[in-house]
């Protein structure tokens, strides 16, 4: 929640920013804002620890502009303007989403100040992304993966970078991204100012904190095990895979916007599609969409186009949505972390939120050693889909559309109607395999809807687990090609598999550039 009274410019943040803040609403810091901006300002090094949500972004934003653009006096000076293929400010980031979404909160600071910003991650064709670089860009938001096959490629340089920051560094570990890290941090000038933000020193993040950071300053404002006020958890039994599925279809049911979290990125498109089928229009987001298919979910679901994603733990970290009045874990995810984090997607920056996790009967004993993990305290409630309690979590419910009408679905553009001959000469083609058989938008992995409804022979609409807090941890899939998941990274927990698409289904991304 924002602090008592106390403003930006009495923080030390140069007008221009504070104007571009107050442009946007935002008058009053928080206090992972408070706590560390006086230090930040001046140049130190410092460490943030905090729970997702609580502000982190603009905390490092607000120094990394100011002090590149020379709006603050202290702090050891920073040279001009950068030199193409040379920025003066990096921030590393474990996510395509993570990165995207600091870049949306550092551009219009930045533009504020007359700095130019652009993202590096892989999933992408590089090409914009060097000519970005080579136009002379001064801050790089970049995932470690992709950032490293540029400077192998001698594409971009380091040795101008003056301010460094790690955001999530507790999930970089996670993914095994920390070699890659150091290395990348070894590119740049020793001494610069560094900010680390991190919800935990483990798994080697200490390491990077005695390496490369100068007598940090330790701020900390609330830990990923920290309970959350606002955030009110719900455990729900159900008796089998049907009473689930109707559960989960009323939840997904009201007029506000609502993530529901499944295990595997197969779950989670079977699960989106069906409730589009059944009047609620659902966006999915998981490792095997491309990054224009995963912007297009994205945008629909924040814009309210579409008010229902459908998501893996890809999601679970880096999102940031405003007004998700409700998560769901469809499956319980594998680790206490993952839950944090997926449940952190709601009752973010003061507000609140419910988080409801579907239990089956097989799944009682893994919850229960979950909760006790994330520290979560809430009474399981055998329950139906029209269980007053459920009713009351889905509020108004919103009237239902015909999946003719439907908004597009960010995973799927539809292909031109045919003539019935047309579609059943391209059904047979895809029957056979043919390489010229016709490809709907570019969706990576997109099932045909034939398989989909031969899918009921396996697993139901997807398994169940929910309650609520903030914080967790998400497992991308990242290109091998592209360097975004080493070999051997260990993605454990709730990770997906790692996956490539199929040849003749694979798609080709443009990335969006800040």
């Amino acid at each position: 929640m924002p602090t008592d009274g106390a403003s930006f410019a009495a923080l030390g943040v140069p007008a221009p920013l504070v104007r571009s803040l107050s442009s946007r609403g935002i008058t009053a810091p928080f206090p992972i804002q408070s706590a560390t901006l006086p230090d930040t300002l001046a140049g130190r090094d410092v460490l943030g620890r905090g729970r997702t949500g609580s502000g982190k972004t603009l905390a490092f934003a607000l120094p990394l502009v100011a002090r590149l653009a020379a709006l603050v006096p202290s702090g050891e000076p920073i040279p001009g303007r950068s030199a193409p293929s040379h920025p003066r400010g990096l921030v590393l980031a474990p996510t395509r989403e993570l990165a995207t979404q600091i870049a949306e909160t550092v551009t219009p600071l930045a533009e504020a100040a007359g700095l130019r910003v652009t993202t590096i991650f892989g999933g992408v064709k590089q090409g914009r992304q060097v000519e970005a670089l080579q136009r002379g860009v001064d801050i790089v938001v970049a995932c470690p993966g992709r950032l490293e096959d540029l400077m192998h490629q001698k594409l971009v340089h380091l040795d101008a970078v003056a301010v460094t920051v790690l955001d999530e560094a507790d999930h970089m570990a996670d993914l095994g991204f920390l070699p890659g890290v150091t290395r990348i941090l070894k590119a740049t000038p020793a001494g610069i100012q560094r900010l680390l933000f991190s919800a935990t020193l483990d798994n080697g993040v200490d390491k990077l904190v005695r390496q490369f950071l100068r007598n940090p300053l330790h701020h900390s404002v609330d830990s990923a095990a920290s309970p959350v006020a606002a955030m009110v958890h719900h455990v729900f039994e159900v008796a089998g895979t049907e009473e689930k599925n109707e559960l989960v279809r009323t939840l997904a049911s009201g007029t506000s916007r609502r993530m529901l979290f499944t295990r595997t990125k197969h779950q989670a498109k079977k699960l989106a599609r069906q409730l589009t089928a059944s009047g609620i229009p659902a966006v999915e987001l998981h490792g095997n969409l491309s990054q224009n298919a995963r912007e297009r979910s994205l945008d629909a679901f924040a814009s309210g186009e579409v008010r229902v994603m459908v998501a893996t733990d890809i999601a679970a970290r880096g999102i940031h949505v405003d007004d998700v009045e409700l998560v769901v874990h469809v499956d319980p995810p594998a680790e206490h972390k993952a839950y944090l984090h997926r449940s952190g997607r709601t009752a973010r920056a003061g507000h609140g939120g419910d988080v409801v996790t579907v239990v089956l009967p097989e799944q009682r004993g893994d919850f229960r050693q979950l909760a006790r993990a994330a520290k979560i305290h809430a009474t399981p409630a055998r329950v139906t889909a029209t269980d007053p309690r459920v009713l009351t979590l889905v509020g108004d419910v919103a009237p239902t559309v015909a999946p003719d009408r439907a908004p597009v679905a960010a995973s799927r553009k539809p292909a031109p109607q045919q003539p019935k001959a047309a579609r059943s000469a391209a059904a047979g083609r895809q029957r056979g395999g043919a390489a010229g058989g016709h490809r709907t938008g570019d969706v990576a992995a997109a099932a045909p809807a034939a398989r989909s409804s031969r899918s009921r022979r396996g697993r139901g609409a997807g398994a169940t687990a929910r309650s609520g807090s903030a914080g967790g941890g998400s497992r991308p899939v990242y290109s091998s090609t592209t360097g975004e998941a080493p070999a051997g990274s260990g993605l454990r927990g709730g990770a997906e598999p790692a996956s490539r698409p199929r040849g003749r289904r694979r798609a080709t991304a443009s990335g969006r550039h800040a």
